[in-house]
């Protein structure tokens, strides 16, 4: 009897530590709500300081567009979940060297597993549709090569390969059922899309409502993009009603993959935001609209829906960005993006705390703890099952 019980429950600690397995291969995004890191600055808080502020604030998606080894020894033993960034300026490299693609997987991501729980690499950042067309070409064999390398260093099953788009890369965008990709863009989309469709990967998109409602002021109007009461906009075509302009943007993406052959792909946006501050030709970027956008989308994504066409898919973002980036070029608002400040605090309220909020500096007490005990939450699972097993063992 002793015998028998201990093997029906050893079998339920197998399943177990099977689904925790799988979770992390299919799931490189946990919830909903993500945030971008961007660190084009040079007066914004230490990487120490970011994983207290995101810990403070229950962020644990988060994207970087870069692997600084600094930031991957930041995030170890936090138990927040990591998207680093292979820049544009190695694609070339990375698309023809395959060498070189396994020895950068090896270096900037095996070598911080699992400690650093890197769930992604994203290849590039809106290259199609950039004014680089050379990159254009590089793209798919980047992304073949760092998805074959992280293969064969036997990560590949915890690490989702990927890439962002931009608006760029469409054409008819209004209405959203009319949405298809550029002519020019197509014929290097579809293999791409063929490619992340075979190993599972989503349709990345970086949407701005700001920017559509910035160069189209008088043809938006401002509630739709900002999730406040308005009257919407009706796509006859599709049937479908719209009451923001965020839905819209992600259903115009959704129907441009159906029209490229790829109806099944999840789109995850990686990018969106308001700006707060800008040039005079932007109007719009505002403190007040900024808070009012970033506090309706919070509340949009922890509602857990879909968008009209894909009501059944629960949306997810990445917000942009942690911080007001003083060294961005290109139009002012490009600076002001940040939820917070460079100096930590708040940039305006949406129920986030800054640095030296109590809630934050008992965060840093808890987050040395985590470190102290080096145990991921999967860990900690698997431990409490052997436990189980252990005790109902030794009570039969």
């Amino acid at each position: 009897m002793k015998i028998w019980r201990f093997l029906v429950c050893f079998h339920l600690v197998i399943c177990v530590f099977v689904s925790v397995k799988v979770s992390l291969a299919l799931e490189a995004f946990t919830g909903t709500y993500g945030i971008n890191y961007g660190r084009i600055a040079n007066n914004i808080p230490s990487p120490d300081e970011v994983v207290t502020l995101l810990r403070a604030a229950k962020i644990k998606n988060v994207r970087i567009y870069d692997f600084d080894h600094t930031v991957l020894n930041a995030f170890s033993g936090t138990g927040l979940e990591l998207v680093v960034g292979l820049p544009n300026e190695y694609l070339k490299d990375m698309s023809t060297n395959s060498d070189h693609a396994l020895t950068w997987v090896r270096d900037n991501v095996k070598a911080f597993l699992p400690k650093t729980q890197i769930r992604g690499i994203a290849i590039g950042n809106e290259v199609l549709g950039g004014s680089d067309q050379s990159l254009w070409d590089a793209l798919l064999g980047a992304a073949q090569n760092v998805y074959n390398a992280t293969k064969k260093l036997e990560i590949g099953d915890v690490v989702q390969i990927s890439t962002a788009h931009s608006q760029a890369v469409f054409d008819k965008s209004f209405p959203p059922s009319s949405c298809i990709f550029k002519e020019n863009v197509v014929q290097y989309m579809k293999p791409l899309l063929e490619f992340f469709s075979t190993i599972g990967s989503p349709f990345c998109l970086n949407a701005y409502p700001f920017l559509a409602y910035t160069y189209n002021p008088s043809q938006i109007d401002i509630n739709y993009a900002l999730f406040q009461k308005n009257e919407g906009v009706y796509d006859e075509k599709a049937d479908l009603h719209y009451d923001n302009l965020l839905d819209a943007q992600i259903d115009a993406a959704y129907a441009a993959l159906e029209d490229a052959g790829y109806k099944k792909m999840e789109v995850i946006v990686t990018e969106t935001g308001w700006a707060s501050n800008g040039d005079p030709s932007e109007p719009a970027a505002t403190v007040n609209n900024a808070r009012t956008y970033n506090y309706n989308l919070r509340k949009r994504l922890a509602k857990r829906k879909g968008t009209p066409r894909r009501p059944k898919s629960m949306l997810k973002a990445y917000i942009f960005a942690i911080f007001n980036e003083n060294m961005k070029p290109g139009a002012s608002s490009e600076k002001y993006y940040g939820l917070f400040k460079a100096d930590g605090n708040i940039s305006y309220d949406i129920g986030f705390q800054g640095l030296k909020s109590s809630s934050a500096t008992s965060s840093i007490e808890s987050l040395k703890v985590i470190r102290a005990q080096g145990w991921s939450g999967s860990n900690s699972l698997v431990v409490a099952a052997y436990t189980l097993v252990l005790v109902l063992f030794l009570n039969s």
